[in-house]
């Protein structure tokens, strides 16, 4: 996996969970596929069904497992059984919790931050996770956050949070994130949307 520093920006499109939405993803080819493996979210899904459905993704598009507060040793258990490439935290998680799962997985940890004050940019600037991840809240809302908090951020980050196919191109010009990540914004009705996704692709990808 390249350095997430490589000037491309990258797309995560998230909360895949059934074939239809791997055969979306296979077509766009975005950079990385986001399976929520947080308890009690409308796109959940479990481990078994996380596995069945990336083993249809294009070997190219990386698998991230999203987690909420859940136990690290379980996530570890299944990082070890090579469920996934990266590990997202979109949680309270604290340092600890992060540099473990580095240590003992050797995967990448994404962690996710909500932001609401310029405060809270400087929390996931100081964050040991590889890459950080700025949201409006606890993701999957559909609604930004004030993207001019982000005027002097210092580090690599991917933007998320109402992101869609008609803002996404302005908010990468006004805020020039690594990554973006989507998931209400490529959907009808609840569910992915193709058209919706390759839209999004082509607006980033241009």
């Amino acid at each position: 996996m390249s350095d997430i520093r490589r000037k491309e920006v990258r797309v995560k499109i998230c909360g895949l969970r059934r074939p239809e939405d791997i055969r979306i993803v296979n077509e766009a080819m975005p950079d990385y596929a986001g399976f929520i493996l947080a308890a009690g979210r409308r796109r959940t899904v479990t481990p078994e069904q996380m596995a069945e459905l990336s083993s249809g993704l294009t070997p190219e598009i990386c698998k991230v497992a999203v987690f909420l507060n859940q136990d690290p040793e379980w996530i570890c258990s299944l990082a070890q059984r090579g469920l996934m490439d990266v590990i997202q935290l979109h949680g309270s998680e604290c340092e600890d919790e992060i540099l473990m799962l580095q240590k003992k997985t050797g995967k990448k940890v994404i962690k996710a931050f909500r932001i609401d004050t310029e405060e809270d940019v400087r929390a996931a600037e100081a964050s040991s996770a590889d890459w950080i991840l700025l949201d409006h809240g606890m993701g999957g809302t559909g609604e930004m956050f004030d993207w001019s908090l982000l005027q002097m951020i210092s580090r690599p980050f991917f933007l998320a949070g109402g992101l869609s196919p008609e803002n996404v191109r302005e908010a990468i010009r006004r805020t020039c994130p690594a990554g973006v990540d989507v998931s209400t914004g490529v959907e009808s009705d609840g569910w992915k949307d193709a058209v919706k996704v390759s839209e999004f692709m082509r607006q980033v990808r241009g």
